[in-house]
């Protein structure tokens, strides 16, 4: 299995391309002249960066650190996806005080040992891999930023809560008439 690994990266977000409605989300990491880009879904930034935030309140590893900077500057180009991400992983390494990020073109399966209690996970060797290793405070920017991202869509009904285009929506709660 390839493996793209970053271990403290210039930049780490998550990014749009395309109008609301119609957009496609990045994962993007940058180290030096190196541009890594890989696809997935809106749901799936938005689950990351909500366990991010969930799993630094949990181990409150960031209380006294200082805050990165924000990063509101657009995906750097070129924005070709190295692959559309199957399966995130997220962990803690506390030697190192360090999030660990993977992103999977493949489901990542796991099988139990023959004790039945540990778990082993079977590698596919044609998957690639994304691993990105951040500090609290950047990992909390990432996460920051992934949640604006995913806010920054179309706006929702006020009666049903589905997206509006600017063309019109057709409500269910008003009977299909468009508002």
């Amino acid at each position: 299995m390839p493996t793209i690994e970053f271990d403290h990266p210039d930049r780490f977000i998550a990014g749009t391309v395309g109008p609301p409605g119609a957009r496609t989300f990045f994962l993007q990491v940058v180290q030096g002249r190196r541009v890594v880009s890989v696809s997935l879904e809106k749901e799936q930034v938005e689950v990351l960066a909500e366990r991010v935030n969930d799993l630094l309140d949990e181990l409150s590893v960031d209380e006294d650190l200082p805050v990165a900077d924000e990063d509101n500057d657009p995906l750097t180009p070129p924005i070709e996806d190295e692959f559309r991400v199957s399966t995130l992983s997220l962990a803690w390494e506390p030697e190192r005080s360090v999030l660990i990020i993977e992103a999977h073109d493949r489901q990542v399966e796991l099988e139990p040992t023959g004790e039945g209690e540990e778990l082993q996970e079977i590698t596919d060797p044609d998957g690639q891999l994304v691993r990105v290793l951040l500090d609290a405070a950047h990992a909390r920017e990432f996460a920051r930023r992934g949640l604006a991202s995913v806010a920054d869509g179309r706006p929702s009904c006020p009666f049903c809560g589905g997206p509006l285009d600017p063309t019109g929506h057709i409500c269910p709660r008003a009977n299909g008439y468009r508002r």
